[in-house]
């Protein structure tokens, strides 16, 4: 029999309604059954591609005499972290604070009042490598809440000050100066791997934010060297292109092998702005195969992308991405290529006998082969990717969240404009158009997921953020003001429902959403950016686009409760660093003017190419025809003898307009 998870939506979830544990999801429901028999609650929370949630399913919540101890002294309840960051948050931090580690699948023990007394990650069935197995933890942990009952309540008010301290952090009163940012790199840099890219050892997750913060200031040293090694590591999908969510080893190469669309998003935007930046080849090409195979295999019908591919298919992590070197030579050969180039080929992609995963191959391309490739290169993945798809595909998270569609929509906007491709800019459009229109509740506030025709659960500050600075990025693509329109009120719903006007900064939740045991300020940008980072630099772009002193204003009080923060750990607060130095730089306001709506033929296109033609962090860019009062930045600006205008401004005194584009070009320098 199905327990209460049959009614939800998310894949994880669901996954979970057959075992015979009595799930709950997250909700008053089990709280109060908690209440009413005075048990203690046990919390597992993860996600659909998350491989370990998978094993201790199969090795503990499908096992009934474990099941039948879950159910008997406990209220079990089931969380997807990507429906739910609230609680993830509040109780990963907790665990963080127990064990001094973290992780999924998240395991932890509750009060009837929800406050966190014991925790940890994953249990095994049996002991084993100094581990208890999970009956014996269950065990312990219910002596323990009969038998220490006074201690633990003694103990529940102070853990609970401990997690709401996030939300009283003050705001600094040292003065944000550029020293911040020089410090802050210096700092980033010093924790450099200058042997294989990235940043510490192993496990190697993309840094995609504190690699922007670079290429913002300046350095594409590292940049190159990390986007180099994550482009020829096993980490990215050398066949089907898109990138795996982290490398176990400190050279890129082996991978976990899950797929989630917020790192393709967020390194898409990164290879594209390193093309920018250093005009090198290779990385627009990464950057098109991984918002290719984005289009291919994580949209949905209606618009909306896909969360994540699974690390497991037939039982086995990577099993669809591995070969066996017999394997693909045969292939190869069937596919009629010449002994000699089969052979070229496993080298370049570093195929062995011995294979490097489990006696399996993870194709990458080992130092030096990636100056050769094989001319019969593009066949050869033909081939292969033909025979790989007739494998079990991994398993297809297919919810759709509103923060991590944002980042999509973010990354094919910029990337159709830069490099000129319609279908990316199509694609951001009809994402956008989903969002707005299908993520919404009945009073019209943004939803966090959407799955199987339905919106739900309340969205929260990295929604709304993200969207913000997703909406303007497609504005700045197309010249549509209702994107411009869009970001806006979303700005303002944001700053509304989720702004701190005692503190500063945004709260993680909004106002009216239920109340949890404390309400916290996220922060930290590894690996997706903080919704307050996110807001800060949005309504920083915001504040340029309309010359609004407010949104600079609330965007600032971000920058003065992290900055410090940011500093020390720069690594791990990359967006609020590009916040900071947007905030800090000159910031050039462009508005590109037509006499009519046109067909770009009146040199608005070959204008708006020389903007885009380098990566230029501290810019906004508005356009469109004579008379657009919106943004701010298009106000009273004329196109000139019949031709398309650029007016280029600093805090919104202007230079005389130009209309040719090497006047232009050479204006931004």
């Amino acid at each position: 029999m199905a327990n209460r998870l049959a009614d939800e939506t998310s894949p994880y979830l669901l996954q979970h309604k057959d075992n015979p544990v009595e799930w709950f999801p997250w909700g008053p429901d089990a709280i109060q059954k908690a209440k009413d028999e005075d048990k203690p609650i046990f919390l597992s929370i993860g996600y659909s591609a998350c491989h370990w949630c998978h094993v201790m399913e199969r090795e503990s919540f499908e096992d009934h005499e474990t099941a039948a101890l879950l159910n008997e002294r406990f209220v079990p309840i089931k969380v997807d972290r990507e429906e739910r960051p609230d609680v993830d948050d509040i109780y990963m931090e907790a665990v963080q604070g127990m064990t001094g580690h973290g992780g999924w699948p998240l395991s932890a023990f509750l009060d009837p009042e929800g406050v966190p007394f014991y925790g940890g990650t994953y249990f095994p069935p049996e002991p084993r490598q100094g581990m208890p197995s999970f009956r014996q933890v269950l065990e312990a942990t219910s002596e323990a809440y009969v038998q220490k009952r006074d201690e633990l309540l003694g103990a529940a008010d102070r853990v609970r000050q401990g997690l709401a301290a996030a939300g009283r952090i003050e705001q600094s009163d040292d003065p944000l100066t550029p020293d911040l940012l020089t410090r802050a790199k210096a700092t980033l840099l010093s924790r450099a791997d200058r042997s294989h890219g990235g940043f510490g050892g192993a496990p190697k997750f993309p840094p995609a934010s504190a690699l922007e913060f670079l290429l913002a200031r300046g350095d594409t040293e590292h940049v190159s060297k990390t986007l180099d090694a994550m482009m020829q590591g096993g980490i990215y999908d050398q066949l089907g292109g898109g990138f795996a969510r982290y490398a176990v080893d400190a050279i890129w190469l082996v991978p976990h092998f899950e797929k989630m669309l917020y790192d393709n998003a967020l390194l898409a935007q990164a290879y594209l702005h390193a093309w920018q930046a250093t005009g090198t080849e290779r990385y627009a090409r990464v950057c098109r195969e991984t918002l290719d195979w984005a289009l291919l295999e994580m949209r949905g019908p209606e618009g909306g992308f896909y969360s994540a591919l699974d690390a497991d298919s037939e039982g086995e992590e990577g099993r669809y991405y591995v070969w066996e070197e017999g394997e693909m030579l045969t292939v190869l050969q069937e596919a009629g290529f010449p002994h000699a180039d089969a052979e070229r080929l496993l080298g370049y992609w570093g195929i062995s006998p011995a294979g490097n995963f489990e006696g399996r191959n993870v194709l990458h391309i080992p130092a030096g082969a990636a100056a050769t490739p094989p001319p019969v290169l593009e066949d050869a993945r033909r081939a292969l990717l033909a025979r790989r798809g007739q494998r079990v595909r991994p398993g297809l998270d297919d919810k759709r969240l509103c923060s991590w569609n944002a980042l999509m929509i973010a990354a094919l906007a910029d990337a159709g404009a830069v490099l000129g491709r319609a279908d990316y800019l199509d694609a951001a459009c009809s994402a956008a158009r989903f969002v707005l229109d299908e993520l919404r509740g009945e009073d019209g506030s943004l939803l966090r997921t959407w799955k199987d025709g339905k919106g739900r659960l309340n969205a929260y500050l990295e929604d709304h953020a993200f969207l913000v600075e997703a909406l303007l990025t497609l504005y700045e693509s197309t010249f549509e003001e209702r994107w411009f329109q869009a970001a806006r009120e979303t700005a303002e719903a944001m700053i509304e429902r989720f702004g701190d006007p005692e503190r500063g900064g945004f709260f993680t939740t909004s106002s009216d959403h239920e109340e949890l045991i404390a309400r916290r300020k996220d922060f930290g940008d590894h690996p997706i950016p903080s919704g307050n980072s996110s807001a800060a630099l949005g309504l920083l772009r915001l504040s340029a686009l309309t010359g609004e002193s407010r949104y600079e204003d609330q965007a600032v009080t971000v920058l003065r409760l992290f900055a410090r923060a940011a500093v020390q750990h720069p690594d791990s607060f990359g967006h609020l660093l590009r916040a900071l130095d947007f905030h800090l730089s000159p910031t050039r306001e462009v508005a590109l003017v037509t006499p009519d709506v046109g067909d770009g033929s009146d040199g608005l296109d070959a204008l708006a190419a020389v903007v885009r033609s380098r990566l230029r962090p501290h810019l906004v860019l508005a356009g469109g025809p004579e008379g657009s009062n919106a943004p701010e930045l298009m106000r009273d600006r004329r196109a000139v003898e019949g031709r398309a205008a650029a007016y280029v401004c600093e805090n919104f005194a202007c230079r005389a307009p130009v209309t040719e584009p090497s006047e232009l070009s050479a204006t931004l320098g």
